[in-house]
């Protein structure tokens, strides 16, 4: 469809060829469009009589780098609400300017993928963005200027998405963004939290911060100045940034309504195994409802505080967490739990019965049903892909269960000494 065009296309001629009735021969369901007769295109317009443009509008990679005629995108596109035009060639702030402001309802912009670095917007042109909601402007290298420009002639702006653009530092705005609610910069190299901190006073409605891949070194405030920036934060996602002390980790607890975390990824973590990673970080963080996107119970947060209260029992007293003595005056000082080794088996010795042959073999539970399977073909001369096994479990009432899970763990079907395995030929 693409035409070998320099300049790259218009936005009226991509739409014309997109939804033309020429194309659509049948009609859509009710709803799924809208049929415009156009009254400003003047006669003998390229433009066809009707066109079936859906209110959500998806034009990404059509090579589209300007406008073309206004009447005609404001007669086509006076009910669309959503527009993505990522993976474009717009680099004119200015044609840009004119798609926008000749749609009336836009809410939602995707400007993902367009080349956007060192082009300037005018103030004048950035009044046409004042009604949209939900801005994307990722990986544009769009200058952080133009940034807070749209933010200030975006009154209602409520999501802004600023990823991959290579922000080092930002500059704080003289005027506020309202109701801005979620702000989705990950992937850039915001390392200082002094330019974090800007976030809070240009965004006081701010909910949601989404700041992964940023290697944030540390969270300098103290509690009286995070309560007071972000005192309406509620999720926070800090995936792979580059925490490295546990006072960074209380330091989320000053943040007055967050209960929302992501912290995977940082190297405070790396030394601990998973199990000990979630319950210390829910131990150090008694407001947080949801970790790294899993619930935190009631009955896992009290496992996870008494797991804390045990870890640090040999800590000398200077090393202990300021957390350490507040879970001290709820749980009292606990004994060390009795050493019982809990770690799953690593063999198992099985009878493998075969047709009427039964071979005695010891199996490594780590291994998965797939690898068993592996080594189950050279006793019982058959194929993996042609063999069903079935597991036999002597000290249960119940029949076989059929081992069909070939990513599954063994030691997770709790196979003991003396079990059964019963080899079947799959049937033709």
């Amino acid at each position: 469809l693409d035409q070998p065009d320099n300049d790259g296309r218009t936005f009226v001629e991509v739409i014309s060829e997109k939804y033309s009735p020429e194309n659509f021969p049948c009609r859509r369901a009710p709803g799924m469009g809208v049929v415009v007769v156009p009254t400003a295109a003047p006669q003998g317009s390229p433009m066809k009589d009707r066109l079936n443009v859906p209110s959500v509008l998806v034009l990404n990679g059509c090579g589209i780098s300007r406008a073309g005629d206004q009447a005609e995108i404001a007669a086509f596109c006076a009910h669309v609400i959503e527009l993505d035009l990522s993976d474009n060639k717009l680099q004119d702030w200015h044609e840009i300017s004119k798609i926008v402001s000749s749609i009336p309802n836009l809410a939602f912009l995707n400007l993902s993928s367009n080349p956007l670095a060192g082009m300037t917007l005018k103030p004048r042109c950035a009044e046409a963005f004042s009604r949209v909601r939900r801005l994307v402007l990722n990986n544009t290298q769009v200058s952080w200027d133009t940034v807070l420009l749209l933010t200030r002639k975006i009154p209602e702006l409520e999501e802004l998405f600023l990823c991959l653009n290579e922000y080092s530092s930002v500059s704080a705005s003289s005027a506020a963004c309202p109701n801005l609610r979620l702000l989705h910069i990950t992937d850039n190299s915001l390392q200082d939290w002094a330019e974090v901190r800007k976030f809070g006073s240009m965004f006081p409605s701010l909910d949601t911060l989404v700041m992964a891949n940023n290697n944030l070194a540390s969270i300098q405030d103290n509690k009286d100045i995070l309560q007071r920036l972000f005192p309406n934060l509620r999720s926070i996602n800090l995936h792979n940034s580059g925490l490295n002390r546990w006072e960074d980790i209380e330091k989320l607890n000053f943040f007055p309504k967050l209960e929302e975390v992501r912290l995977q990824g940082i190297p405070l973590l790396q030394t601990y195994t998973n199990a000990e990673r979630r319950s210390l970080m829910i131990a150090q963080l008694p407001s947080i409802s949801l970790l790294n996107g899993s619930v935190v119970s009631d009955s896992e947060r009290e496992d996870a505080e008494r797991f804390f209260i045990r870890y640090h029992l040999d800590y000398p007293e200077e090393e202990l967490p300021y957390r350490y003595h507040s879970l001290i005056s709820k749980y009292g000082k606990l004994e060390p739990l009795a050493e019982i080794d809990l770690r799953p088996r690593c063999h198992a010795q099985v009878e493998v019965h075969y047709e009427d042959k039964v071979e005695q073999l010891t199996i490594r539970l780590d291994q998965t049903v797939a690898e068993l399977k592996k080594q189950l073909a050279t006793v019982v001369q058959l194929s993996t892909n042609s063999m069903r096994l079935y597991y036999i479990d002597k000290g249960s009432a119940f029949g076989p269960e059929e081992l069909k899970y070939n990513t599954r763990a063994l030691h997770s079907y709790s196979i003991q000494d003396g079990d059964e395995i019963l080899v079947v030929p799959k049937t033709k």
